[in-house]
């Protein structure tokens, strides 16, 4: 399939209207509607309900929706890997959450970078399950993550164990209340496992999904928050934030996942050089 028809279902899906998709793609409505139309002659299942309001995904287009983006995800990867094949033969995509991203893994890329100085690096963050389909669909080589749980076809790799710890900007002594703590969302677990800890800051003052960012807020306000140790034993040793002593601890595995079937001598250095920068960690 063309995936520029793909692109085309993802745009109506996205936009709920066959003018609209046509005006962001700056072609006209008979177009995208002989597109769509052409699609759902192939797949033999209408993908959108039409009507005055403007278009719905059907059930069958709810289904098709991941396979034409993770058409358009490959499509993309193959026109990256293409385009900096003259200059960088071997490439690796890697993928994490934020907060592996931050003190961790940028310094690895660039320890990549100069163990195997004609590689190209393509980095992105998100969760486990989605960073575990674009695995499968092969548009990431790798993968780090908290806790995974992934398909058949993947290998997990232990690295290394990530302690969350309680830190502080407020005066020894002071009582930690809702209104100077921040709940910061550290993925799905974490937030399960605070839940039941600290039930009574489920509805904190401050809530943020802003990963290592949160720190800056921390820095700034008196008030306290979980971080990885990693991200704040240097603040705390220089004395510019406190471990409250006796506080709750949280830790949770990192693995490294990658496919059971690869290139062994191109990701074997790759992830040699991943366990060197976990171990350097402790």
């Amino acid at each position: 399939m063309d995936v520029t028809v793909a692109r085309t279902f993802l745009i109506v899906a996205e936009t709920g209207s066959f003018i609209e998709a046509a005006r962001k793609m700056n072609i006209t409505q008979s177009t995208v509607s002989a597109r769509i139309k052409g699609l759902e002659d192939v797949l033999g299942r209408p993908l959108f309900t039409r009507s005055k309001a403007g278009a719905e995904l059907t059930g069958a287009g709810e289904l098709f929706q991941k396979h034409a983006l993770a058409m358009v995800r490959v499509w993309q990867q193959a026109q990256l890997q293409v385009s900096l094949a003259d200059k960088h033969p071997d490439h690796v995509s890697v993928g994490a959450p934020l907060s592996l991203w931050s003190g961790f893994l940028l310094k690895w890329v660039s320890g990549l970078r100069t163990d195997i100085p004609g590689i190209a690096v393509s980095a992105t963050a998100g969760g486990s399950a989605l960073l575990s389909q674009r695995l499968i669909e092969g548009t990431l080589d790798l993968a780090i993550l908290y806790r995974p749980s992934p398909p058949p076809g993947l290998t997990i790799e232990h690295l290394f164990d990530e302690e969350f710890v309680l830190v502080s900007t407020t005066k020894t002594g002071a009582r930690r209340g809702s209104s100077d703590y921040l709940l910061i969302d550290w993925g799905p677990d974490f937030l399960q496992d605070h839940a039941v800890a600290f039930p009574e800051f489920a509805n904190p003052a401050v809530n943020l999904d802003l990963g290592p960012m949160s720190l800056d807020y921390l820095m700034a306000n008196e008030c306290s928050g979980y971080f990885p140790a990693r991200m704040v034993r240097g603040l705390v040793a220089r004395g510019r934030l406190r471990e409250p002593k006796r506080s709750r601890k949280f830790v949770y595995p990192v693995y490294m996942v990658y496919p059971e079937t690869r290139n062994e001598e191109a990701y074997e250095p790759i992830l040699d050089g991943l366990r060197r920068a976990a171990t350097r960690l402790n």
